[in-house]
C-alpha cells in the first residue's frame, strides 16, 4: 500500500485520510486540504483503496464498491501506516466524503484518537431519505465533521434533524459545496478563508481530544 505523506516528521499528531468515491488521493480537493492541515503542523498521510489504485494501471477504470466492503482495506491502511511510519503521537483517521464514511465505520473498533470527516455523504444526492447515519447515532470516538452549508450530500437544514452521537461536532462552512468551496460572490468567503477556519478548528479540536 502506497502513502502520500505531508507535514513535519516530528508532528505530535498524525491524520490518515482516504479519498472520496470518484476522486483519487491526489485530487485537487485532497491536495489543498492536506496542505492546509500539514502547514498547521499535522503529519498527514493519504492512501487509496484498491479500486482507485487500479485506475492508475492497465486494469482500467473500476467503479467504487459499497462503502461497507472497504472497511478491511482501511484497517489494513492503519496497520501499514503504523508499521512504516514512526508515529510520534495519537492517530486521527478520516477522509473526504466516502473515505470519511468508511473511517467512521471502523473508528470505534480501532480505538483511534479521533475521526475527521471532510464533506460527509449523509445521503446520496437527490435522495434525502436514504440516510447513511445509523451508525453515527452510537459513535463513541470523538469526531469532527467539516461540512459546507450547501453540500448536496447533506445541508445544514437536513443534518439538524438527524440523530447523531454527542461525540460528533460539526463545523459548518458558509456556502461551501461538497469540496468545501464557497462562491465568493455569493458568500463573501474564499476557499482560503474556509481552509483557515477548518485548520484552526481541527487544531483546537485535536488538542482537546488528544
Amino acid at each position: 500500500m502506497d502513502f502520500l505523506i505531508d507535514g513535519p516528521a516530528k508532528a505530535t499528531c498524525s491524520i490518515l485520510l482516504a479519498h472520496g468515491a470518484g476522486a483519487a488521493m491526489d485530487s485537487p480537493a485532497m491536495k489543498v486540504i492536506t496542505k492546509s492541515l500539514a502547514d498547521t503542523g499535522f503529519r498527514v498521510a493519504r492512501f487509496e483503496f484498491g479500486y482507485m489504485a487500479s485506475r492508475r494501471t492497465a486494469a482500467g477504470r473500476k467503479p467504487p464498491p459499497r462503502a461497507e466492503t472497504l472497511r478491511p482495506e482501511y484497517v489494513e491502511a492503519i496497520a501499514a501506516l503504523k508499521s512504516r511510519e514512526p508515529l510520534k503521537g495519537p492517530l486521527i483517521i478520516g477522509g473526504k466524503s466516502m473515505g470519511g464514511r468508511v473511517a467512521s465505520m471502523i473508528a470505534d473498533e480501532q480505538h483511534v484518537a479521533g475521526l475527521l470527516c471532510l464533506g460527509y455523504p449523509f445521503h446520496p444526492v437527490g435522495k434525502p431519505t436514504q440516510l447513511r447515519t445509523a451508525h453515527l447515532a452510537d459513535l463513541r470516538t470523538p469526531a469532527l465533521i467539516v461540512q459546507g452549508t450547501r453540500d448536496p450530500f447533506g445541508t445544514r437544514e437536513e443534518v439538524a434533524g438527524y440523530k447523531l452521537s454527542k461525540a460528533i461536532e460539526i463545523l459548518w462552512l458558509e456556502d461551501g459545496d461538497h469540496d468545501l468551496r464557497p462562491r465568493k460572490a455569493v458568500s463573501g468567503f474564499s476557499m482560503a478563508d474556509h481552509l483557515k477556519t477548518m485548520t484552526t478548528k481541527v487544531a483546537a479540536w485535536a488538542n482537546k481530544i488528544t
